[in-house]
């Protein structure tokens, strides 16, 4: 099926200078970037982001991550768009990814949220993600 999902290049994959290479990726796996832009997301936005995180330890640390520099937001697009970006991006703690994912070759295995990228896990979050930040 066609989905559209919401990928993010997070503030160490953009201050490691990985763009291009998490876009090389994405097209290797033939997605459509149909929308991408760059940002500073506010503590607002970010808190409205994560919001189903919001009584985890860990919220506050990841609000405070997700702004501390810029980030790359594109909308993917194509067949099972969602399960195959998730794949690109590998397991969330880098140091269960295996190689050749995204979070497997650049992720930090020190800090869990320092794994270069995010994506949405259904189609209702991709939707509501996407209407966040576009």
């Amino acid at each position: 099926m066609k989905e559209r999902t919401l990928a993010m290049i997070k503030p160490d994959g953009v201050a490691r200078g990985l763009i291009g290479e998490v876009i090389k990726r994405i097209e290797a796996e033939h997605l459509k970037i149909v929308k991408m832009k760059m940002l500073h997301l506010t503590g607002d936005t970010a808190q409205r982001f994560y919001a189903v995180h919001m009584y985890e330890p860990f919220f506050h640390d990841l609000i405070q991550f997700t702004c501390s520099g810029p980030v790359v937001v594109m909308v993917l697009e194509g067949l099972n768009a969602i399960g195959r970006w998730r794949n690109l991006m590998g397991a969330t703690n880098s140091k269960e990814a295996r190689g050749g994912t995204i979070r497997g070759d650049f992720g930090d295995e020190k800090v869990i949220r320092h794994n270069i990228v995010h994506g949405s896990d259904s189609v209702q979050s991709a939707l509501d993600e996407i209407n966040i930040l576009f």
